[in-house]
């Protein structure tokens, strides 16, 4: 399986927000989208940075309430690990694993293509699990659906 396979499932749309929009701004975007990350671009094509629902945990215990009037890039985590549509997902989820984080940004030639989250892996394998079960049932019982 592929990261293809998982943006081919949920789709593209990918949710951004401007660096120099406040904390605030992004919290009421969180909110509005159902989301736990949102990616920090100018032009919504390039990733300028991540920013969670940790982060803003983290800048709040660490400097208070005033980081809600702050900008985003203030908080935003601007190294970030990209995959491209064709990272196997054996891949990703070992780097999901390894360096702790919940949500990655897929990248192809240099444009944003999709963001693909640990629930996105998660429901994937569930998936598979599902199916495999479903056919080794169907082979035991000589059934078919």
């Amino acid at each position: 399986m592929r990261i293809s396979d998982i943006l081919r499932v949920k789709g593209e749309r990918v949710v951004t927000v401007p660096p120099e929009a406040d904390v605030t701004e992004l919290l009421a975007v969180l909110a509005e989208h159902k989301i736990g990350a949102v990616i920090v671009s100018h032009d919504g094509g390039r990733v300028e940075g991540i920013v969670s629902e940790r982060d803003v945990v983290r800048a709040l215990a660490a400097r208070g309430a005033a980081i809600l009037t702050e900008p985003v890039a203030s908080i935003a985590t601007t190294q970030v690990h990209s995959v491209d549509r064709d990272a196997l997902l054996d891949e990703v989820e070992r780097l999901m694993t390894e360096r702790r984080f919940r949500h990655v940004p897929v990248i192809e030639n240099g444009t944003l293509q999709g963001v693909v989250s640990i629930g996105d892996v998660v429901k994937l394998r569930i998936d598979e699990l599902q199916a495999e079960r479903t056919s080794l049932e169907e082979y035991i019982t000589g059934e078919r659906a």
